[in-house]
């Protein structure tokens, strides 16, 4: 017996001397604030997240270390560690997504070119969408099916609007999006007016089941830092998932089925034609689960974020009417009133895409980027942050940032005069950045621009009252505003009302 306690003993005092020889120096010890016991500092997260986080990087630093449960997280708030970590060496070593159970079902099991770690799978996806769908020749042949849903929307506001009437303009943004977005991924119409008989139930399945699984994807996962919950039976969020997805993919299978039926499909080029085409030729990487799950990111990525910008660049412009304004005389003198505007005008209508840059600072619609995860043991900021570590950048503070703008809390699209070049990239967060940095930023300025213009060149917009547009927002993954944005609309002249209709 003596022995044996003398031998625990003597294992303690070693493991007591490793701890104190193996720690790390403390200088590069990554500052953090107190925690407590198997939370860790769950309890400190308040919303808006990213205010809570940034109040904390006051104190603490720009780079910081942080514990959700049994999860390591360092939080960055500054353009010279963003840059830090999306360089070189460690963009590599942050190019994996942290792969979260909550997720595993929803990215088919971590298959999807938003989740799946950093390997020859991600190259081959990230490959397809940068040169084979949203590269700047695939987007000009598919141009004039944008300036076709944008038209169309112009024309349905008409029909609504043969006198001053309130607009839901939260409504029609989404409905645009949706429609561009499953037109382009799918060569249907789920929203709208525009629907053709035969699809009428298949859209109404399909709004019920994106709805739910935006909601979903908005709900925080405590088992995913808190695995203990998941061990007992409370998996929440999980579950949930479990059973939407199920609905989800026997969608998206029926979507694949009727395409390959389609013939000469493989020329044409809605994105799962051209997907089928690659399965032909590769058809041990293009599966159809590989498919499913291009098709169910574009249509989350294609959507949500774009509206939603709509919606706070058209409330920044009412509560500014100086810059509603100066886009309209951009718009008179590039334009005129004699034809609806086009894509291949956007390039010379600089004010306009001032507005949108100031209100993607303002109002970034994912206010922390999507997490990273260190695949390797690396430095930031000079501290040491070990493998395994999540990385969350908050694009928000860092886009508010005193130091880095001019009055920042001020809507000022002049300080985007000059175009954003390299240097400002990592101050300018809200098509996140580096490897994993999003495929579709051409796309979503095009949409943007000719959304907007168009709504612009073809109609007057007032407020429904004289006290400015509430700016409060609902926080879930992404930033929207809490109340959906009305407004009065009419036609600006008799002329540009005959080429909408």
């Amino acid at each position: 017996m003596e022995t044996i306690l003398l031998l625990v003993y003597i294992i303690l005092f070693t493991l007591v001397l490793m701890t104190i020889f193996t720690k790390r120096p403390k200088s590069h010890q990554l500052p953090t604030p107190p925690s407590l016991p198997i939370i860790g500092h769950l309890y400190l997260l308040k919303q808006p997240i990213h205010e809570t986080l940034l109040t904390l990087a006051q104190k603490y630093g720009p780079v910081m270390m942080l514990r959700f449960g049994v999860r390591q997280v360092v939080v960055v708030t500054s353009p010279s560690a963003v840059e830090e970590c999306f360089t070189k060496t460690n963009d590599i070593v942050l190019a994996n997504r942290p792969l979260l159970p909550s997720t595993k079902y929803f990215n088919y099991n971590y298959t999807t070119m938003g989740a799946t770690p950093y390997g020859d799978l991600w190259r081959a996806l990230r490959r397809v969408a940068a040169h084979d769908l949203l590269s700047t020749t695939c987007l000009d042949a598919t141009t004039h099916l944008r300036e076709h849903e944008v038209k169309l929307m112009c024309r349905q506001l008409l029909n609504v609007n043969s006198s001053h009437k309130v607009i839901n303009l939260k409504s029609w943004f989404r409905d645009l999006l949706n429609n561009l977005t499953t037109t382009a991924i799918m060569g249907k119409r789920y929203h709208g007016d525009q629907i053709d008989i035969s699809d009428l139930n298949k859209a109404s399945t399909f709004r019920d089941m994106m709805d739910e699984l935006f909601k979903l994807l908005h709900t925080p996962s405590l088992g995913d830092f808190l695995p203990i919950l998941r061990w007992v039976g409370f998996m929440g969020v999980e579950k949930k998932m479990i059973d939407l997805m199920k609905r989800v993919d026997k969608f998206l299978e029926e979507v694949i089925a009727e395409r390959r039926r389609c013939t000469g499909s493989r020329e044409s080029r809605i994105m799962v034609d051209k997907l089928l085409a690659l399965q032909e030729k590769e058809p041990e990487l293009y599966t159809d689960q590989i498919i499913k799950g291009f098709m169910l990111i574009m249509l989350v990525a294609g959507t949500e974020t774009p509206y939603l910008t709509l919606e706070w660049c058209m409330s920044l412009l009412l509560n500014n009417p100086n810059a509603m304004e100066k886009i309209k005389n951009e718009i008179n003198t590039h334009v005129g009133f004699e034809r609806l505007l086009k894509e291949s005008d956007l390039d010379k209508l600089s004010y306009l895409q001032n507005v949108i840059n100031e209100s993607l600072r303002l109002y970034p619609t994912l206010p922390l980027l999507l997490p990273r995860e260190a695949s390797e043991d690396i430095t930031i900021g000079g501290y040491l942050v070990p493998r395994g570590t999540m990385l969350m950048v908050n694009a928000w503070a860092i886009q508010r940032d005193p130091v880095l703008w001019d009055e920042p809390d001020k809507f000022k699209p002049e300080r985007f005069d000059h175009r954003i070049g390299t240097e400002d990239k990592y101050k300018m967060l809200a098509f996140s950045v580096g490897r994993r940095g999003c495929p579709g930023t051409n796309l979503g300025y095009r949409i943007l621009g000719l959304a907007m213009g168009t709504l612009i060149q073809a109609f007057e917009w007032e407020r429904i009252r004289d006290e400015e547009i509430e700016m409060t927002a609902f926080y879930g993954m992404s930033m929207a505003k809490l109340q959906p944005l009305q407004a009065l609309c009419k036609p600006r002249s008799n002329t540009i009302v005959t080429h909408i209709l």
